[in-house]
């Protein structure tokens, strides 16, 4: 389960197991694929990768 700010709905929501469609490792992290309550499919980056791309930009 993780937090998201949906862009379409506005909102800040809990996506949980079911709503992810696919998780693929990247140089750049974990790209996780999901539908929002909304029904928007959306994606995140996720992982330590992530977060040091984040620091570094």
């Amino acid at each position: 389960m993780f937090d998201n700010n949906c862009q379409v709905c506005a909102t800040r929501v809990l996506i949980f197991q079911s709503q992810v469609s696919s998780m693929t490792n990247t140089d750049h992290g974990i790209e996780v694929t999901f539908t929002c309550w909304c029904g928007t499919e959306q994606t995140q980056v996720m992982g330590r990768a992530a977060r040091r791309s984040a620091h570094a930009a």
